[in-house]
């Protein structure tokens, strides 16, 4: 299981946890889908992944505000 600090991830104040969480889902749906197209199989959990790539930076999440 996954154990992450929720404040350290939500670092603008005025994101929400659902922005989060959606925005992690559409991640997760990203590096399946890539890992299908090239048929690899992904060894470590997809969430963990992109939990991971978001706490690096690696990914920002848009808001349409």
């Amino acid at each position: 299981m996954i154990s992450v600090n929720l404040n350290k991830l939500m670092q603008d104040p005025n994101m929400s946890r659902y922005e989060l969480a959606v925005a992690t889902a559409k991640r997760t749906r990203q590096i399946v889908d890539e890992a299908n197209e090239e048929g690899k199989t992904v060894s470590e959990k997809p969430v963990s992944i992109a939990v991971e790539e978001y706490e690096k930076g690696l990914w920002k999440i848009k808001r349409n505000i």
